[in-house]
């Protein structure tokens, strides 16, 4: 079948189950290299991003994992950041609120992705343990042409700042000068 997209394979996993298996791979093969940089001067300081499906985020047993996986491997819980995206946020606040804080405190950061797009409000923004937001794609694509998209984009950016979180997802020359003075 060749390649096939995240998008036609994920929510296919996400229905059948095996998108914990396949979280938990994606983990420790990232932990693993995470391990390996450790130990390379020119690596030591890369990090990597890992999506969490929300089924795989809200199993009881994901911390107690990623804690498995990080002694384990050895790999360095700083390094490794999770992102999620708003569509998590649609249930149960407090336990994705108490989910967060148990992975903050193994050490490992949380990014909320593609924020703008989905359910996410700005009361659960005041909530979440968050280290980073990013700014979904939808907003940066055609700045040169749309000036709302740039206005919300620069909101975003602000707001997130103001909140001493990273904005991520300003990505391309034209998007930083558009974007930012």
């Amino acid at each position: 079948m060749g390649s096939i997209p995240p998008n036609d394979f994920i929510p296919i996993a996400e229905a059948t189950g095996s998108i914990i298996s396949i979280g938990e791979w994606v983990l420790e093969q990232s932990c693993q290299k995470l391990a390996l940089w450790r130990g390379q001067s020119d690596k030591q300081h890369l990090r990597i991003s890992v999506n969490v499906s929300p089924v795989q985020f809200r199993s009881v047993v994901l911390v107690p994992r990623v804690k498995q996986t990080l002694d384990k491997t050895g790999a360095p819980a700083s390094k490794l950041r999770f992102e999620l995206t708003e569509n998590m946020l649609a249930e149960d606040i407090d336990f994705v609120v108490q989910q967060m804080n148990r992975l903050r405190e193994l050490g490992v950061s949380i990014s909320l992705d593609d924020f703008g797009t989905g359910y996410a409000s700005l009361a659960y923004l005041t909530r979440l343990p968050l280290d980073e937001l990013k700014v979904d794609r939808m907003f940066i694509r055609s700045l040169d042409v749309e000036a709302e998209e740039a206005l919300l984009a620069q909101s975003i950016i602000t707001l997130g700042q103001s909140m001493n979180l990273v904005a991520e997802g300003v990505e391309t020359e034209l998007a930083v000068a558009t974007i930012l003075p």
